[in-house]
């Protein structure tokens, strides 16, 4: 599976990462309690049992301690995505099984645990390099299907690729965009499957 952001993005020091690991793992409980918003590193700091120095010495920021939550929950998603699409028998099958899991996984992460919620909403209105990361992820996974679809003679090939994919994630925005799918949980699941559909049409040759 595809790192969403390098490893070092935002992380700097000793190449400890069992300690690194264990700041990952007690930030993202105190997140969950408290907010991402409402923590600082001092916060942190406090709830580790590690001084605020000694985590500097691993992240430059609270936003990099953020940066590696949020790239972890989205792997998680692409992981999914990979798993839904492995046996699909079509393009037109690979890109509905995409969809689906882009917002039932999004729902589960961003929505089960709200706290979190936070981290995605700042990872996307500050644009983070692992918000960017997904979308580029998740871009090139369409990219591939319109391809197969192409080839199978499943999809048209007048629009050019680029095109075509820009606006496919245009439409899959309302429920992709952490954002944007919390004023669109009471459309679940009916809207994003009439949002497939449509696009499927528009991709017939």
């Amino acid at each position: 599976m595809t790192q969403m952001i390098p490893a070092t993005a935002g992380q700097r020091g000793p190449a400890e990462t069992e300690k690194r690991d264990a700041i990952i793992a007690a930030a993202k409980e105190h997140f969950t309690l408290y907010g991402y918003d409402k923590t600082t590193v001092s916060d942190l700091a406090r709830a580790i049992g590690f001084s605020k120095g000694y985590i500097y010495k691993f992240f430059e920021s609270k936003q990099a301690i953020g940066e590696a939550i949020c790239s972890g929950c989205l792997c998680q998603i692409v992981q999914t995505i990979h798993v839904a699409l492995a046996d699909a028998p079509t393009a037109s099958e690979k890109f509905r099984r995409l969809f689906r899991a882009i917002v039932e996984q999004s729902t589960t992460l961003f929505f089960a645990e709200r706290k979190l919620y936070d981290i995605a909403a700042v990872s996307t209105l500050e644009d983070w390099g692992s918000s960017r990361a997904y979308l580029k992820e998740v871009s090139d996974i369409l990219q591939q299907i319109i391809r197969e679809g192409r080839e199978a003679g499943e999809f048209e090939r007048k629009t050019p690729l680029d095109e075509t994919c820009r606006g496919i994630l245009q439409v899959m925005q309302p429920f992709m965009n952490p954002m944007m799918l919390q004023h669109n949980l009471d459309v679940l699941p009916d809207a994003p499957n009439e949002v497939a559909n449509l696009v499927l049409r528009s991709l017939a040759p």
